[in-house]
């Protein structure tokens, strides 16, 4: 029973990571390479003008509380964590998931390349931007936190959490530093690198460890995926109705048009992000048991 659960344990990882890798491929593939994409990218970033002035001090202290020292700050604090519960591997391992999620960010950033198809003028020199690096730094703090807590913890720094890192993407959207997709995209990174770190953990798993479903928090997991879920859908029937008016210049659209880009835009953003959060909830009392015997 012990070695079929730690099977399906892994098959599940296996899928999480070959899901999201899917899902990144296709946002970079509809976001960068078609008019569509773009045009939707562009069009949600212009609308980030509307009430900008109401926001824009709640946007930069949470925009500048993510630098290389806080990242290195937050990274020694998560380890000592782990220590202090005596789980060396679990310290190692958490901190790999951090650094691995923010340096294949910066990788992907500057080995992908966006075509200019004409849509997004103002920027067109700017180059590439997806994934984001400063959501990627706060998204990648939350998960290496949910998994280093203690299992009473977990249900709360998995909402702060997801919390702080979708607040975190659409920070970078506001302040027009990164478009929708860049944001999106870098949850899937953080994703992808919490699925194999959980793999990591399941390797070194001793035979002995007890995984008590007590620690499982499902009703968590399934709070946080459902509302992203839910989140996910008003984002796509937004984003849907807007495709209508594809053929309008960004900068010509009338308000509503951008507030609905913008929204709509959020709403993908914190959406992926509770999604992410759910799936690392829901599998983390089997990766990190309580006991380990």
């Amino acid at each position: 029973m012990r070695a079929t659960a730690r099977g399906w344990t892994a098959v599940w990882l296996v899928l999480f990571v070959l899901a999201q890798v899917a899902a990144f491929l296709v946002a970079w593939r509809v976001a960068v390479h078609t008019g569509l994409g773009q045009w939707i990218d562009t069009v949600a970033l212009t609308g980030n003008r509307i009430g900008q002035d109401r926001i824009d001090e709640p946007v930069d202290r949470i925009l500048n509380a993510m630098s290389v020292v806080s990242l290195l700050a937050a990274t020694i604090v998560i380890g000592f964590i782990a220590l202090m519960r005596g789980r060396i591997a679990l310290a190692i391992t958490a901190t790999l998931l951090i650094a691995g999620a923010n340096v294949t960010t910066q990788l992907l950033k500057y080995g992908l390349t966006r075509p200019d198809l004409g849509i997004d003028l103002e920027r067109i020199y700017a180059g590439n931007s997806l994934p984001s690096g400063h959501t990627a730094v706060a998204a990648s703090v939350a998960v290496a936190l949910v998994l280093v807590l203690p299992a009473k913890a977990r249900p709360l720094g998995a909402f702060v959490g997801a919390g702080y890192a979708a607040a975190a993407g659409v920070a970078t959207l506001s302040a027009g530093w990164h478009r929708p997709s860049d944001a999106l995209t870098a949850f899937l990174v953080v994703g992808v690198w919490a699925a194999l770190a959980g793999l990591v953990l399941l390797v070194t798993q001793r035979e002995q460890a007890q995984v008590s479903t007590a620690d499982a928090h499902r009703v968590a997991a399934m709070v946080l995926g459902a509302g992203g879920v839910i989140a996910l859908v008003i984002s796509g029937l937004a984003l849907g109705w807007l495709t209508d008016l594809r053929g309008v210049s960004p900068q010509a659209l009338s308000r509503r048009a951008l507030f609905v880009a913008y929204a709509g835009s959020a709403a993908g953003i914190a959406g992926t992000m509770a999604v992410v959060m759910a799936l690392v909830l829901a599998v983390v009392h089997r990766l990190v048991p309580r006991h380990q015997g």
